[in-house]
C-alpha cells in the first residue's frame, strides 16, 4: 500500500542530499512533490529524477517569498497542498562560524538565516495555507544532533548549533499552538550524513575516526541519506496523525556515545 498515495508534498531543499532522497522516496509511496533547490544544475538533476512525478524549482529559501511560491505551484500543479519538509540549511563555517570567541557578526547573521529564518518563513507559509483551507496538515523540519548533542573538539560551529536548537523551541511553540487545529509540526536530527555540506568532514581521516566510534551503528559510520526517508515518510504520512511537537534523533548512537578521539 502506497503510505502517501495522493498527497501533495512540498521540499524547500529537495534538490540535493537528504532533500532528494526524500523526494524520491516520497514519490515511490505515491505522493507528487515541490522540491526547491538553489542551484540550478542540482534542479535540471531533480526534474529528470522525478519524470512527471514531481516539480523542481530554483529558489533561495532564505527569501520568504520562495516557499509561498513552491506552496501555490502544488496547489496549482496537483490541487492540493499537504505537507511540508524543510531541509534547507548549511554549515557557516566559511561565512564565519565558529567558535564563539572566534565568530564574526556576518558568520552569526547568514548562519541563522540559512538555518533557521528561512525555516520560520517555510512553516509560516505552510501554516498560513492550512488555516486559510481550513485543514489538517503536516510540517517535519530538519534539525541535528548539534542543537541538544555538542562535540566540541570536531564540531565547534556555535551559530549552527544555536539555529539547530532554535529550531526544537520554535517546533515545539507552534506544534503546542496549532495542535488543535490538526497542523502537526515535527523535528528529524540526523548526526553526521553524507551530504554536499558535509564533505569537510567525510573527508577528514581524524573525523572518520570519531565517527566510527560516535556513530556505532551498522559498523560505526557516517549516515546516508536514505537512513531517514522512512522516518519522514512516517511523518508526512497518516501514520503520525497523533504525533506532534516531537524531536526524532536519527543519528547511528550518536547521542549516546562518547567517541573516541585519535592518540
Amino acid at each position: 500500500m502506497s503510505r502517501l498515495k495522493g498527497k501533495s508534498i512540498v521540499i524547500i531543499g529537495g534538490t540535493s542530499g537528504l532533500g532528494l532522497s526524500a523526494a524520491k522516496a516520497f514519490i515511490r509511496e505515491g505522493a507528487r512533490v515541490v522540491a526547491v533547490g538553489l542551484l540550478q544544475e542540482s534542479v535540471e538533476q531533480a526534474r529528470e529524477i522525478f519524470a512527471g512525478n514531481g516539480v523542481a524549482i530554483q529558489g533561495d529559501a532564505r527569501d520568504s517569498a520562495t516557499a509561498i511560491s513552491a506552496i501555490r505551484q502544488a496547489e496549482v500543479k496537483f490541487g492540493r497542498f499537504d505537507g511540508l519538509y524543510h531541509v534547507a540549511g548549511g554549515s557557516g563555517r566559511k561565512m564565519g562560524d565558529g567558535p564563539l570567541h572566534e565568530m564574526s557578526d556576518n558568520g552569526l547573521n547568514e548562519t541563522m538565516s540559512l538555518n533557521f529564518n528561512s525555516l520560520v518563513y517555510s512553516n509560516r507559509a505552510a501554516v498560513q495555507t492550512f488555516r486559510a483551507n481550513k485543514q489538517a496538515g503536516t510540517i517535519l523540519n530538519m534539525g541535528s544532533v548539534l542543537g541538544f548533542s555538542p562535540s566540541p573538539a570536531h564540531f565547534a560551529t556555535h551559530a549552527y548549533a544555536a539555529a539547530k536548537a532554535a529550531i526544537i523551541g520554535f517546533t515545539r511553540a507552534t506544534a503546542a499552538y496549532y495542535a488543535k487545529e490538526n497542523i502537526r509540526i515535527n523535528v528529524l536530527a540526523p548526526a553526521l550524513v553524507e551530504t554536499p555540506m558535509a564533505q569537510r568532514a567525510a573527508k577528514d581521516e581524524t573525523i572518520q575516526h570519531f565517527i566510527k566510534s560516535k556513530q556505532p551503528l551498522d559498523g560505526g559510520r557516517i549516515g546516508r541519506p536514505a537512513d531517514y526517508d522512512e522516518a519522514a515518510i512516517f511523518f508526512m504520512s497518516d501514520a503520525s496523525r497523533f504525533t506532534t511537537g516531537q524531536v526524532l534523533s536519527v543519528d547511528g548512537g550518536w547521542d549516546l556515545s562518547e567517541g573516541q578521539y585519535g592518540e
